[in-house]
């Protein structure tokens, strides 16, 4: 493959809806351009961005996949993404290091709400729409332009205008030069003339986008208001300037299925001459080891400056690690240091990747998309630049990991395999979680969805063979009192020999403040227990509070009082006035209110207007109180206090309740007291878990 420079370069993101056929598209831009010499299908599992074991079986994507292609003198690089709400993390990383979003929908459904997040997603890029599925007979390209205007803004406009011909469409109208053309399979051919019925349209749309290009600067404006025109040179140079702005998003049309690909080739005719190369919108900001924000231009002579924004660990593939290159050019022999790590690297190969295929590289200069394999120290979000440049560039917005299940493993002795392979798992998709809950002892893994984790099981059994488990995670639920006791505890054993002897007085009484398992507090007067011995009492108080007497939770807020005992002479040890304040502390407990104290977590749940009353009830079936209501943007944001019990399955219900349109974000508040109907079902379904990790033991 040639090298590029980074005014050749345009870096795009390949987003909408799942099923809408961003796949297919790329395998038509890859037949168009003869990298291929057929078009694959996602139905028969062979085409080049969906390459995993997952995605064939599941036919969607579900990670992204890089896409060069060679166009008009131009690179194209493509990253193919996920339409499927789970899979999210891997188009944030696409659109970390895209300059422009390419949005696909389907004529025939229109908008969705993969459409939606996908221009939510893309907010701050040039966006370009792209109507798939033209040869579909219920397609009708106007009233899709029509919901997208509606619903994204009077930005949107065609700067295609099909028509038809006996029922199907056979071409369009530039909105732009006013000239007709008939889709011949790949090609298009000119018109001699615009046919009739579309003249109207083509006025009507024509001086909207005239406007639009004047809008973008005072000179074009003037003109355009004195000559009521702009010259080809000035309506080119003021759209491009439009689409990077944003206050343009042109919309084109055609079928990517079928062996002709039907306006593809127009498709990356546009890409080409509208968007901004990556020498124009490359972001000049980087911040140093040492905390100054230095401003980099996108120069190919510049200090190397690259940053990691996806990697690829797969047993046949090999580790590799996929960059975008901002400043400089990066050869197989340039030392390269991981300012984020502090640690130096060497290139053991340089690569172009399209899909799986790795295509060898000389060189990867500033605004181009490459990947190195093998690095030791680099992970994803890494920057890689010299030991003399040390950047760091800013961090990926991933969205929070909500969705947590317990991972236990089926085959014995896979505990320490199931690290290694999460390691490696996780290295690809920094939305999973991965932790060794040190409460519960559980091994949690936590991720976006419930496909996601679907996917993380299935792999871990096809590529490291290890079979495993997911159930809901233990709630880290608590013990406390909310009356008060008096006991008395006793260890004695004197059956001759050496004994036992020890015996507290004790009081038990709320402490209030649950942040602290215990007080201790010792009031003895005339030395009935000797004060070498108050240490050891303290410590049967506090390995009494690890597991609680009712459920064997950790207990918070008691205060333990000694105020009287008993010694012996020669009985009286240690060991014996632990275990007096052990037998004291579980009758004391127990005859003190005895209590079960569950999480409360502040949820957040942002979504449209409309699903506010929905979302209101549901929080009301979660035992849930909502605290108030905020505008954001568009949307409104519901702040409550929920059990965490009741929020398990959440990002599941949410996605369900808002056909993946809500969000929402979840931190710990407080504990409080659980209702007494939940404490019962608490104390049984704890008594079932205990007795299991009996039988396992």
């Amino acid at each position: 493959m040639k090298v590029y420079s980074a005014n050749e370069i345009r870096n795009i993101a390949v987003m909408g809806h799942s099923g809408c056929g961003k796949t297919t598209l790329m395998e038509a831009a890859l037949h168009i351009t003869k990298v291929t010499n057929r078009m694959g299908r996602t139905d028969d599992g062979n085409t080049m961005s969906d390459y995993d074991a997952e995605e064939i079986k599941r036919k969607v994507s579900v990670s992204s996949s890089l896409i060069p292609i060679e166009w008009n003198n131009s690179k194209l690089n493509f990253i193919d993404t996920p339409g499927f709400f789970d899979f999210v993390g891997a188009t944030k990383e696409a659109l970390s290091v895209s300059d422009a979003a390419l949005i696909l929908v389907a004529a025939k459904s229109g908008v969705e709400v993969g459409t939606e997040l996908a221009w939510e997603n893309a907010e701050g890029k040039p966006r370009v729409f792209f109507v798939n599925g033209m040869d579909d007979p219920n397609a009708n390209f106007y009233d899709v332009v029509a919901k997208m205007r509606d619903m994204f803004g009077g930005s949107v406009a065609p700067l295609q205008l099909p028509f038809a011909e006996g029922g199907k469409i056979v071409g369009y109208v530039d909105t732009f030069t006013g000239k007709a053309y008939k889709w011949n399979g790949a090609d298009i051919t000119p018109c001699d003339t615009v046919p009739a019925d579309m003249l109207e349209i083509y006025d009507k749309n024509h001086s909207a986008l005239l406007e639009a290009v004047a809008e973008t600067s005072e000179e074009l404006m003037e003109k355009y208001f004195e000559e009521g025109k702009l010259s080809p040179e000035e309506m080119t140079a003021g759209l491009k300037a439009a689409i990077k702005s944003g206050s343009f998003t042109p919309v084109l049309c055609g079928t990517a299925t079928g062996k002709d690909a039907i306006g593809v080739a127009s498709l990356l005719d546009m890409l080409t001459t509208l968007l901004p190369s990556a020498a124009e919108v490359t972001p000049e900001i980087s911040v140093t080891k040492a905390g100054a924000t230095l401003t980099i231009p996108c120069a190919e002579a510049g200090p190397v400056c690259a940053f990691v924004f996806k990697t690829i660990s797969d047993p046949f593939v090999g580790r590799l690690s996929l960059f975008r290159i901002y400043s400089g050019t990066m050869k197989k022999d340039t030392p390269l240091f991981n300012a984020n790590k502090e640690e130096s690297e060497k290139i053991g190969q340089l690569v172009f990747l399209r899909g799986k295929n790795q295509i060898d590289a000389t060189e990867v200069r500033a605004g181009d998309i490459g990947a190195i394999a093998k690095l030791s120290n680099t992970e994803t979000q890494d920057t890689l630049s010299t030991k003399q440049t040390p950047f760091v560039m800013p961090q990926i917005a991933f969205p929070e990991s909500l969705l947590s299940r317990a991972v236990s493993s089926k085959g014995k002795g896979d505990e320490d395999k199931m690290a290694s392979a999460f390691a490696k798992l996780l290295a690809e998709d920094r939305t999973l979680k991965f932790e060794i809950n040190k409460e519960t002892k559980q091994t949690v893994v936590s991720g976006i969805g419930d496909n996601q984790l679907d996917v993380l099981v299935n792999r871990l059994k096809t590529r490291y063979k290890i079979e495993v488990e997911l159930s809901p995670p233990l709630i880290p639920y608590r013990e406390t009192i909310k009356g008060k006791s008096d006991v008395k505890g006793k260890f004695v054993k004197q059956s001759g020999g050496g004994g036992q002897y020890g015996i507290v007085d004790m009081k038990f009484e709320p402490s209030g403040d649950i942040a602290k398992a215990y007080v201790f507090d010792e009031v003895v007067v005339g030395g009935n227990v000797p004060k070498q011995y108050f240490p050891a009492v303290e410590k049967g108080i506090q390995e009494s509070v690890k597991a609680g007497p009712v459920a064997a939770y950790p207990v918070v807020g008691v205060k333990a009082t000694l105020y009287d005992g008993k010694y012996h002479a020669v009985d009286s040890s240690e060991l014996a006035f632990k275990m007096a304040a052990k037998t004291a502390f579980k009758d004391g407990f127990m005859q003190a209110k005895p209590t079960i104290l569950e999480p409360i977590m502040r949820v957040t749940v942002t979504v449209p207007e409309n699903y506010t009353g929905d979302i209101m009830g549901d929080m009301n079936k979660r035992r849930g109180r909502v605290q108030g209501q905020e505008t954001v943007g568009k949307k409104s944001a519901i702040i409550a206090e929920v059990p965490l019990a009741e929020m398990q399955k959440y990002p599941i219900d949410l996605r369900s309740m808002t056909q993946g349109r809500g969000t929402f974000t979840m931190s710990f508040e407080r504990y409080d007291e659980a209702p007494a109907d939940v404490q019962q079902k608490v104390i049984a379904a704890r008594k079932k878990e205990l007795e299991a990790m009996k039988e396992k033991e």
